[in-house]
């Protein structure tokens, strides 16, 4: 976890007072306590030495206390706040109030309470009350608290109870009461999409006796155990409500879905929907499209889409040079352009990826390529999925006996604008992959940090600090294709030829 640098100034002013008190020892030590002074001259020197001790052990300590220094020697830093907690606790620009109930007994809570001390000297805006409910039941019952290690959030009239001992949790639930507006996730359901109420998972340790996420699982409807439960819990920790939206039964958009997730279609839309969507982003909204594999997009759908300025292909990107473990169609993704979305994300990587070609947006888009593959990646033809009867597509006929052409693929982009003069401003961020955002690939790497980003650029959130709740995985090192041929180098080879050197010198040297 990322935790804040040392603050050197609050460093200097610790190593100051410490400095003074030393001083003020030896003079102590030096000063004659007999001056041979009689009378008033003796009382008044005596009086003076007392008087200047105490005026520099107290401004000493309103030093000290006015720049307070937090040392935590632990490894993990188990008792410093995390980064992103204390860059939210930085933006606070109004009152919050956050009364703590613990139990005085439980090592978790009162570090719980240690960490919110510590975040409450950082912003004097912030108001921290901790109670033992078993000590002070009064204010327990003013709150209707009935739990240990519960955070009662207060804001102008606005009230959050966030319970646990995470201070990253906390500090979300600050986010939440300073928010003025509820925002809405809406889920596209209908079309074989990522349930959002499925939280089946698993780890992908199965190596070949597993499933496939690249062009083979094209042909796959369905990927039974692939839902997006874990991004719904991870929106409704970032304080969004999560609600399913079925467009062929609904009609329209509803006006309180602040941003559409179409994550995985695996059928294609009725133009009707396609209609409904196109008129959504004109009313201003924001949609992230996640277009796995094989999908095969409505004509009125892919109208939008290059109207948008971008056409999702009919291929996988095969990247030999930067993927994830060692497999070269889960392309790994280390560098970003400078955009809100990825401005705090590292690696994050794509099982079965699809390219993305740019085309001319409408007048007033901007369209910002987000993930790129390496120069080394190439595509290879994939065949679509089972779908209505649609248009033929000229772009999907590829030769499949031509040659690869290495080179870097869009993977994914950002568009933001008006669709035409009489719309309202929109935001859509396209993805030719839906994997990396289900149960299964969502906590690994940065992958959970990208997809809530979007979600926050989507929901026009991106000034505040991004703060992740936890999800707890299995521990898991995870390496890029390039970083697993290293360690087999070091290991396999490099370690057993020095072993070899090394015994050949000695017995050179005492044969």
């Amino acid at each position: 976890m990322e935790h804040p640098e040392l603050d050197w100034n609050a460093l200097l002013w610790a190593g100051g007072w410490l400095a003074a008190v030393l001083v003020l020892f030896a003079t102590g030590l030096r000063l004659p306590l007999q001056t041979g002074l009689a009378g008033w001259r003796g009382r008044a020197y005596s009086a003076g030495v007392i008087l200047i001790a105490f005026g520099a052990a107290v401004l000493a300590n309103v030093a000290l206390h006015l720049h307070d220094v937090h040392f935590d020697l632990t490894r993990e830093k188990v008792y410093t706040p995390s980064g992103a907690a204390m860059r939210a606790i930085d933006e606070v620009s109004r009152e919050v109030t956050v009364t703590y109930f613990y139990r005085s007994q439980d090592p978790a809570g009162r570090r719980a309470r240690d960490l919110l001390a510590i975040m409450a000297r950082r912003n004097p805006l912030l108001k921290v009350v901790a109670v033992d409910p078993d000590r002070d039941p009064r204010l327990a019952r003013e709150k209707a608290i009935q739990i240990y290690n519960a955070a009662v959030v207060e804001a102008e009239g606005r009230r959050v109870l966030v319970q646990g001992t995470d201070e990253t949790e906390i500090a979300i639930g600050i986010q939440r009461a300073l928010r003025g507006r509820a925002i809405t996730a809406c889920f596209l359901e209908g079309h074989g999409e990522l349930p959002m109420d499925n939280f089946e998972y698993h780890t992908h340790l199965e190596s070949g006796a597993g499933h496939s996420h690249d062009d083979a699982s094209s042909q796959v409807v369905e990927m039974p155990g692939h839902g997006a439960g874990r991004l719904r819990r991870a929106l409704e920790a970032q304080g969004y409500e999560a609600r399913k939206l079925i467009l062929a039964t609904e009609g329209d958009v509803p006006a309180a879905c602040t941003l559409l997730i179409a994550a995985n279609p695996r059928t294609t839309f009725l133009p009707a929907e396609s209609a409904a969507l196109r008129a959504y982003l004109r009313r201003g909204g924001s949609a992230l499209l996640l277009l796995d594999l094989g999908f095969v997009l409505e004509p009125g759908l892919a109208r939008l889409v290059a109207e948008l300025g971008v056409r999702p292909e009919q291929d996988v990107v095969v990247d030999p040079l930067s993927h994830y473990s060692t497999n070269p169609e889960i392309v790994a993704v280390t560098g970003y352009d400078p955009h809100p979305v990825t401005r705090s994300v590292s690696l994050t990587f794509y099982p079965g990826v699809r390219s993305i070609t740019l085309l001319p947006p409408a007048s007033d888009l901007r369209v910002t390529p987000l993930l790129l593959s390496s120069r080394d990646s190439y595509t290879r033809p994939v065949k679509p999925v089972a779908s209505h009867k649609v248009e033929p597509d000229s772009t999907g006929e590829k030769d499949a006996a031509s040659p690869p052409v290495s080179g870097a693929r869009v993977l994914g982009v950002a568009v933001e604008g008006r669709l035409d003069r009489d719309a309202e401003p929109m935001r859509a961020i396209v993805v030719g992959d839906s994997d990396f955002a289900s149960n299964s690939f969502f906590p690994y790497m940065a992958n959970s940090d990208l997809l809530l980003s979007v979600a926050r650029w989507l929901a026009r959130e991106e000034r505040t600090t991004a703060v992740a709740a936890r999800v707890p995985v299995p521990p898991l090192i995870a390496l890029t294709g390039r970083q697993s041929n290293a360690v087999f180098f070091m290991v396999v080879v490099a370690m057993p030829l020095l072993v070899i050197a090394l015994g050949f010198v000695v017995w050179w040297r005492w044969r």
